[in-house]
């Protein structure tokens, strides 16, 4: 077990550096950077370029800062030993000029987590009993309802699903019951506990919602699977045969063993967390993290897109071992001891 999360960390330590480098190579390959534009004018000229001494000092100097004078990868080595040896991302240069990226980041993250983690709770919340039900019930007027609602929801464009809520639900809409926009950083003063946790909730509703729905979708048609796979095995076959309820069979036999496949899809979990969604949170005017990487990417802020990288590739790796660890958890059977490698 030591060994193979060695070897875990290792490789995740290679991968993560690998990734870092080919993220670098592309923002700087693609057109444009932070400290030059060319705006064309209606021929397709250049035009409004800036060309005084001030400004092109400026510009000059922050292509220094972010060694943008420098090949790629001696530019990359230069932000690289900066993160390793100093813990330094670097200052933002477009989005929001000369603020430390991690401030950015830890300004957004608290809106973005919260948000999405109520959505994948409630997604697996209820996909997991239905996935299930279904599958005990296979071929039923229950099964093949869920099974029309879930390609039905699955199909949704969430960009028109939003879009379609705020026109019907929120202020301006049909009923206007809800906001139309944002998530507020404080509550009203001078209202109750109950006004307050009605006045957060509301601004919740909808973009949790349109987060849910697709996941629910999903994970439930990946529970049913896994469970009519494991409902058609020897040992659950045996159970039946022995006289256990058909509650115990479903729930202690089969049900633990399907878990491996939604194990594998939780390794996707951790970096959707903070990645947020780009779509609804745009939709919603949400200021997170969604909404930071598409300024950052749109505006070619490299210190600030590297940094959420980083971040997103630190928590893909560790969702990956993180589902490794709990396949133990899922399965007994299964050993990491064999050739380092997972194991029946």
């Amino acid at each position: 077990m030591i060994r193979y999360l060695l070897q875990r960390i290792l490789l995740g330590g290679a991968t993560f550096l690998a990734t870092l480098l080919v993220s670098y190579v592309l923002l700087r390959l693609a057109p444009g950077d932070p400290t030059r534009s060319t705006l064309l004018d209606a021929s397709g000229s250049a035009a409004n370029v800036s060309s005084d001494k001030g400004g092109f000092a400026v510009n000059e100097a922050l292509r220094k800062e972010l060694h943008l004078d420098k090949p790629l990868a001696v530019g990359f080595a230069y932000w690289f030993g900066n993160v390793l040896f100093h813990g330094d991302f670097g200052r933002s240069a477009t989005v929001d000029p000369g603020r430390p990226v991690t401030v950015l980041i830890a300004e957004r993250l608290p809106v973005t987590l919260s948000l999405n983690l109520y959505a994948i709770l409630l997604a697996y919340a209820v996909a997991i009993p239905m996935g299930v039900f279904s599958a005990a019930k296979q071929g039923g007027w229950f099964d093949r309802s869920f099974e029309f609602l879930a390609f039905a929801l699955y199909s949704l464009p969430v960009i028109w699903v939003g879009l379609l809520l705020q026109s019907w639900l929120c202020e301006g809409g049909r009923w206007p019951i809800l906001p139309l926009k944002g998530i507020p950083a404080g509550t009203p003063l001078e209202v109750g506990i109950y006004e307050a946790l009605w006045f957060s909730a509301k601004h919740y509703v909808l973009p949790i919602l349109c987060l849910t729905y697709g996941s629910f979708a999903g994970l439930s048609r990946y529970m049913r699977n896994s469970m009519l796979e494991n409902l058609s095995s020897e040992y659950i076959r045996t159970a039946r045969a022995k006289g256990v309820p058909e509650n115990l069979v479903v729930w202690r036999h089969a049900f633990r063993n399907s878990l491996i496949t939604l194990i594998t899809l939780f390794a996707g979990i951790l970096p959707s967390l903070v990645a947020g969604s780009v779509i609804v949170e745009h939709i919603f005017n949400i200021p997170g993290m969604g909404t930071l990487s598409l300024l950052a990417l749109s505006s070619r802020d490299y210190p600030l897109a590297m940094a959420l990288f980083a971040f997103a590739g630190a928590l893909t790796l560790s969702g990956i071992l993180l589902a490794d660890l709990l396949y133990l958890w899922a399965d007994p059977r299964i050993s990491f001891d064999s050739g380092g490698g997972r194991s029946l």
